[in-house]
């Protein structure tokens, strides 16, 4: 019976795949194969044994079920992995597996290709999502809004600004992500307190031979474990990537409102229910579900950090977390990258509540205008603004038009005609540099990805 959300509401398949028991087995069991073969090459063991326990490290022969068996009765994980795997193979061969290594070894070396696969996956949508941006912003570039600071009509923008901002974001955020590679995926086999003792004055260029056959960096030193804030700096940015679509999906939640009704998620009228008891609701659940799976994902940060002060060479206090914090980390990440790719695949515009919004105040959002072409036209900067927001509250108070209300003032007409005036109260055409930085954006990012 399926309890968690992620085993039947949440998560893809790729990335399910990737933290699926199986498939965690198998990485397990590539570890244990390089490492025989490793310790083959510098002759610790014999090539055909190292070559028959190589044949036999895949869930082919190593299953999950005799695996977990095995670990009933043995009470420990890896012990059964290697007994498992040691009962496969033919002759004295089994004798060899898992010599040298103490479990972290394959537990951490094994993590280190699950996080590589994951970083992948997560760097593909990242991209992809970064590209939506791109695409949007350039279709907008033109698209003029009002901006909104502490929830209120500021000065005219532009969407291409909107969504030029957010694929830098996710630009730099992918770079996060790729650079948190460099101190996670990382191959040990250092045994007990990280000496390789068991392997003897050899132990050092095993540890090296096993990573280069994964695939992997190996690790400079360690001591049971890889140091613990090699996986806080890859927690933090996907908490940090949570956090940025929660904000981008916040604010299309803000925008959807009915007072606002700028930008909305698709809706599907024909099969679509928005409520079960209000027959109008067409709710931004898409966006909803981003903001709230994000707050998992961000919760992660203290029990990650958590886990690195462990007692002395190490203890056993970070591993039970891990269990947890990896894979739903790594797959809650994918899923809200994958609902925002989504709604920003099917985003609905609605033009008109967006020409409305910027003229709602009358005005008064060219207020900052009006005071710069004042003072560009010889009034004092401190004296244009004390005259445009005098007019700027009147015009608020008795919902008038700011434009009516400036034109009243003496010293006003001093310096503007009402030709001006007319030409300064329309936001299309005050939207300073937007359109050369939306511009340089793009033609910066074509380089963003390149290899």
């Amino acid at each position: 019976m399926a309890i968690h959300p992620i085993e039947f509401r949440y998560g893809t398949p790729e990335m399910k795949n990737i933290w699926e028991s199986e498939n965690k087995l198998q990485k397990m069991l590539d570890v244990e194969s390089a490492l025989a073969q490793a310790e083959a090459f510098y002759e610790i063991i014999p090539q055909k044994d190292a070559d028959e326990i190589s044949s036999k490290a895949n869930t082919k022969y190593v299953t999950l079920e005799r695996v977990n068996e095995i670990e009933r009765e043995k009470n420990h994980d890896i012990a059964s992995l290697a007994e498992g795997l040691r009962e496969q193979c033919r002759g004295k061969s089994g004798e060899y597996v898992h010599f040298g290594a103490t479990s972290n070894d394959i537990v951490d070396s094994s993590q280190s290709l699950l996080f590589k696969e994951s970083i992948e996956v997560l760097k593909d949508k990242v991209e992809t999502l970064t590209g939506i941006f791109l695409k949007l912003s350039r279709d907008n570039i033109d698209n003029v809004c009002i901006g909104r600071t502490h929830g209120q009509h500021a000065i005219p923008t532009t969407y291409g600004m909107k969504f030029g901002l957010w694929a830098d974001e996710m630009h730099r955020q992918w770079i996060r992500l790729d650079n948190s590679k460099e101190n996670l995926c990382l191959g040990m086999m250092d045994g007990a307190v990280g000496t390789t003792a068991a392997l003897g004055e050899i132990g050092w260029d095993v540890h090296k031979k096993v990573s280069d056959i994964l695939g992997l960096k190996p690790a400079k030193i360690t001591n049971q474990v890889l140091q613990r804030d090699n996986h806080n700096e890859f927690i933090f940015a996907l908490a940090n990537i949570a956090t940025t679509l929660d904000k981008i999906a916040l604010e299309i939640r803000n925008l959807q409102r009915t007072e606002i009704n700028e930008v909305g998620e698709f809706f599907d009228p024909e099969k679509q229910v928005g409520s079960s008891t209000m027959p109008h609701k067409m709710n931004p659940i898409t966006a909803e579900r981003i903001c709230g799976v994000s707050r998992v994902v961000r919760s992660y940060v203290v029990g990650i950090m958590e886990n690195n002060p462990l007692w002395h060479e190490r203890d056993l206090t970070n591993s039970s977390s891990e269990r947890i914090i990896f894979p739903e980390s790594c797959i809650l990440t994918d899923y809200i990258l994958n609902l925002t790719i989504k709604l920003f695949n099917n985003l609905i515009f609605h033009y008109e509540n967006i020409e409305k919004n910027l003229n709602l105040t009358n005005g008064l959002v060219m207020a900052e205008r009006l005071m710069a072409e004042l003072t560009r036209s010889g009034m004092g900067k401190h004296i244009a603004y004390g005259i445009v927001r005098k007019s700027a509250i009147r015009a608020n108070k008795e919902n008038l038009a700011l434009a009516d209300i400036i034109l009243e003032d003496n010293e006003v007409v001093k310096y503007l005609s009402i030709g001006d005036v007319e030409k300064i109260m329309n936001p299309h055409t005050y939207i300073g540099s937007s359109e050369k930085i939306v511009n340089e954006l793009l033609e910066e990012s074509k380089n963003w990805f390149k290899k």
